[in-house]
């Protein structure tokens, strides 16, 4: 597996697929692509398994039939998810590269510079789909507030993906199912941890989400992520995770916590590699105003019109990428959330 895992790395692939009875495949821009491995059979799956991961945690995955995990292998940490399938038992390993990437490296907006800093407390979120980065932007933006504040900084994750070391901020890793046995529990703990910044790995229920709200109304900035596409629906998405007769109080919680949300794409670019594009909104008064109101349709339109504030919508991210020559016009028009719009702009009617 070292070698598979070691020409992935090699060849700047993003995950590697394998299962029983399957040739090794690995993801490379966004495309799946076969290897000349030969199929794998049981035993060597097996092997496989025993070699990335402790017997725990293959025993958790005879009971379960699914597991998450990760495993360090020296030159670079994977995320594995392995499962049961009807052609036997499959791992997809996310390569997780050992060194933490910058926010220049990403060539990400200089606001996620003060989105990092500018804040001692409130509630961002970086959203986006599976395999768009997420996990990529916030460890640099972790990595950019290690060196410059001295943060007590707890991160709570399952599993576990980029490591930091302590550098001006001091950092604790915990993963769920290993140091901790729930995300809720976990982040209701860190509150009497002395935390400055508290990472949640992904927000997934209404007592996380209030815990969330609750620390960062109190002095602490929580990160967090969701799997959604845009910033309104990250907004649509949590307010769906409270009932409605309580959703006009959680509209105020959060227009009072919120500091940003941040939603990702990826898009393959001219040069071969891929690229970044954002929803980037930032609380304003009027954006709170907007939340509080529930008047979500209208907040696109503010994060047309404020790129002074450092707001930018994912059409006009891919705009400018087209712009700079980095993107096709078929590419900016494939990835953008909303085609018709994209054509507009493309042809200069917005």
């Amino acid at each position: 597996m070292a070698e598979i895992v070691k020409r992935a790395e090699a060849e700047d692939c993003s995950d590697i697929h394998v299962g029983v009875n399957e040739v090794p495949r690995y993801r490379h821009r966004g495309d799946i692509v076969a290897t000349e491995w030969p199929e794998t059979d049981l035993d060597t799956f097996l092997s496989w398994m025993r070699e990335l991961m402790p017997d725990e945690d293959i025993r958790k995955f005879q009971e379960n039939l699914d597991l998450d995990t990760a495993a360090d292998l020296g030159f670079v940490r994977v995320r594995i998810n392995a499962f049961d399938t009807l052609a036997g038992p499959a791992m997809v390993l996310r390569l997780i590269g050992a060194e933490i990437l910058t926010l220049e490296q990403l060539r990400l907006p200089e606001v996620f510079k003060s989105i990092s800093l500018d804040y001692h407390k409130g509630l961002v979120l970086v959203t986006g789909p599976t395999g768009s980065g997420k996990s990529t932007t916030m460890a640099a933006m972790i990595d950019y507030i290690n060196r410059n504040k001295t943060h007590h900084i707890i991160t709570i994750e399952d599993p576990v993906e980029f490591v930091h070391k302590s550098r001006k901020s001091l950092i604790k890793h915990r993963e769920v199912g290993t140091h901790t046995h729930q995300f809720f529990s976990a982040l209701k703990a860190a509150l009497r941890e002395d935390p400055d910044l508290i990472l949640v790995g992904e927000i997934r229920d209404k007592e996380t989400m209030n815990i969330a709200l609750k620390a960062a109304s109190t002095g602490h900035l929580v990160m967090g992520t969701l799997h959604t596409n845009s910033a309104v629906k990250t907004i649509e998405r949590v307010m769906g995770m409270f009932p409605p007769a309580e959703q006009s109080a959680f509209r105020v919680a959060l227009a009072e916590s919120l500091v940003s949300i941040v939603a990702q794409g990826l898009c393959k670019t001219t040069d071969g590699k891929r690229a970044a594009f954002h929803d980037i909104l930032i609380a304003t008064d009027a954006i709170k105003e907007y939340v509080v109101q529930g008047k979500l349709d209208e907040i696109t339109d503010i994060m047309l019109r404020s790129e002074f504030d450092g707001m930018t919508t994912m059409n006009k991210a891919l705009l400018e990428l087209y712009q700079q020559g980095r993107i096709t016009e078929e590419t900016a028009l494939d990835k953008s959330p909303t085609p018709n719009e994209m054509a507009q702009f493309l042809r200069g009617r917005l």
